[in-house]
This record gives C-alpha cells, structure tokens and sequence, in this order.
C-alpha cells in the first residue's frame, strides 16, 4: 500500500518552513540589522522585528495549514518588498543575471505564497 501526501501539504510545508527559518534568522543574527539600516527605512530595528516575528507566525499557520489566505497576504506582501528594496537596485546596477541569481528564492516564494493563496477552499489550501 502506497500512501501518498497530496502536493498542497508539501507546499505549505516547504514554505512554512523557509519563512519560519528566515524569521528566527533575523531575530538572533545581527547581520540582518545592518541589512535593514542598509535600506534607509525608518525605525529599522522595529521593522526587522516585526517582519522577523511576521514571517515565524504565518510560516507557522501556513505550516499547520489554517488561516492560510490571512497567513500567505502579509508574506507576499514582506517578499514584495524585499524584492523593490533589495533585489531590483541589483537589477539596476549589476544586470539581469546577477538580480535572476540573487532573487531567485524570492521569486520562488512568491509564486508558491501566490499558488497558496490562489487554491484556498474553506480555510485550508487544496
């Protein structure tokens, strides 16, 4: 007997797995604050924080599969961003190879957060 996960499970699993990892990440590596000092946004160690703890939490729902659309909004939104404020000045100054290799993992994501939220059917993504 051959017992099969569907897709979806796998999905939500792999991208509740990079975001919780990223998010507990950029709370204990301080790297990541001179990053975000880097972008020239306000407050930039609150915003660190409140993406870290964004990302852990709808990582985790995304995971567990509830809330999955409320989850997988703010975390398009987070790689959105990330891709305007770090990717496309690599695009700018370096060229379309160098910003296709440095924002391939964004990229990724968003097309699964977009597939998570587009297949949502009574709370759980299908």
């Amino acid at each position: 007997m051959k017992i099969v996960m569907p897709m979806s499970k796998w999905i939500c699993y792999a991208v509740g797995y990079v975001f919780i990892t990223s998010g507990i990440l950029k709370l204990v590596m301080s790297d990541f604050k001179s990053v975000f000092m880097s972008l020239n946004l306000p407050f930039p160690s609150t915003i660190l924080f409140l993406v870290a703890i964004t990302e852990i939490a709808c990582g985790g729902l995304i995971a567990a599969r509830i809330y999955t659309k409320q989850a997988s909004a703010p975390l398009i939104f987070i790689m959105l961003s990330a891709i305007y404020l770090t990717k496309l000045p690599i695009l700018l100054q370096q060229g379309f190879l160098s910003f296709a290799f440095e924002a391939r993992l964004d990229i990724v994501m968003l097309i699964l957060l977009l597939l998570i939220w587009q297949h949502i059917k009574g709370g759980k993504f299908y």
